[in-house]
């Protein structure tokens, strides 16, 4: 299983949100390359950006810190956060950026969906943000109707391979995952799986490894210490 520490990015700062809320933002730097510059020196070698803003408001708002981190680092870059035009893609591919992440347009333009796919493979992905196993989209200001479980099935079969599986209920919370929830994805036979959300003690990334995800998104439990990351990158293993 692959670990990817996390940064979000609000106004250019490195921040973390409690379960998704804005105004519950703690703020721990000013340089979001230097968190990530502090990530590969202890092994990370992937990392998981989200453009917070961007989720808000449709647009690149926090391009070019994600351009700094992706011209200053050697590291496999996914991106996520209002991401929803073939532009907007072709744009973070071009300055390195690894794999790009729909979410909100995912569900809402299927057609966009099957084309961005079409045309760029597996350098999209898709993040199914759920409470109560509904989908939230809009920076998950909106939770809809949409069961989050079957979306990932029928994501798989309109040609998705890989999915971010978020509980906001559990993010930021340290409370720990919705292990659970990971019990049924994995059961999608084909599917990879990155699980994020809470995940806050070592004996979940074991289980989480032992399920056969794919990978593991790590936040604030990295940022207060809770988790040591190069500990986690061993157990992963």
């Amino acid at each position: 299983m692959l670990i990817y520490p996390a940064i979000d990015i609000i106004d250019k700062q490195a921040v973390r949100l409690l379960r998704g809320d804005y105004e519950k933002k703690t703020v721990y730097s000013s340089s979001p390359l230097s968190v990530a510059k502090e990530f590969y020196s202890k092994g990370a070698r992937q990392i998981h950006l989200v453009d917070l803003d961007g989720a808000k408001s449709g647009n690149t708002d926090n391009f070019e810190v994600i351009r700094e981190i992706s011209e200053n680092t050697d590291m496999f870059i996914e991106i996520g956060g209002g991401i929803r035009t073939l532009e907007r893609i072709e744009k973070y591919l071009e300055v390195g950026v690894k794999r790009v992440i729909l979410g909100t347009a995912a569900l809402e333009d299927r057609a966009f969906l099957k084309e961005a796919l079409r045309k760029f493979g597996d350098a999209v992905s898709v993040g199914v943000d759920a409470k109560d196993s509904r989908v939230a989209t809009h920076g998950w200001l909106n939770v809809t109707e949409t069961d989050s479980f079957e979306f990932c099935k029928e994501l798989f079969s309109i040609g998705v391979s890989h999915v971010i599986y978020t509980d906001i209920s559990r993010d930021g919370a340290e409370s720990g995952t919705n292990l659970e929830a990971y019990r049924r994805l994995s059961e999608i036979k084909g599917l990879k799986i990155t699980a994020s959300g809470g995940i806050t003690f070592e004996k979940e990334i074991k289980t989480l490894s032992e399920m056969g995800i794919y990978g593991a998104i790590l936040g604030k439990a990295l940022y207060t210490g809770k988790l040591d990351l190069e500990r986690a990158i061993a157990l992963a293993r």
